[in-house]
């Protein structure tokens, strides 16, 4: 994994980018930002793979990443391509299963990473932001529920 190093002052811009922190006030803003990680990773560094365990969400600062799955012969099914003020990792925080994803980093990258032991107790400080990290993770989670075959009587 990359190196951790010290935050600096643009990153509270791009943490407020976003989308779960578009709402946030200054104070938590800053609050969350005293929370966070900063970490670089090289080009072509793999932040985390598909069946990982993992219990952090990342913000990219800086560079590109891409998310992608094994398909069942080998190759890369690509997901998504990140830039500065994407977020992801997020659902593992709440998940304790392996991470549905390959990160790896398309550019060389600065990221902001944020962890369960971190971000737990900011959000009891912050019930507003609580309430934007359930709306974003439930369109992701009811993704992988499995609909009934046959109808509740």
């Amino acid at each position: 994994m990359g190196s951790k190093v010290p935050l600096v002052p643009i990153d509270q811009e791009v943490i407020r980018k976003a989308p779960l922190f578009t709402a946030l006030d200054d104070a938590a803003s800053a609050s969350l930002l005293a929370s966070m990680v900063s970490v670089k990773i090289p080009k072509g560094t793999i932040l985390f793979a598909e069946g990982d365990g993992g219990d952090q969400l990342y913000v990219i600062a800086e560079g590109k990443l891409k998310l992608g799955t094994s398909s069942g012969d080998g190759r890369e099914n690509l997901l998504s391509i990140l830039g500065p003020g994407e977020m992801f990792g997020e659902l593992s925080l709440f998940d304790p299963g392996p991470r549905t994803s390959t990160a790896t980093a398309v550019t060389d990258s600065k990221l902001l990473s944020l962890g369960q032991e971190k971000l737990l107790p900011w959000l009891v400080d912050n019930p507003k932001v609580s309430l934007q990290l359930l709306a974003r993770l439930a369109p992701v989670s009811y993704t992988h529920l499995t609909l009934p075959t046959t109808p509740y009587v």
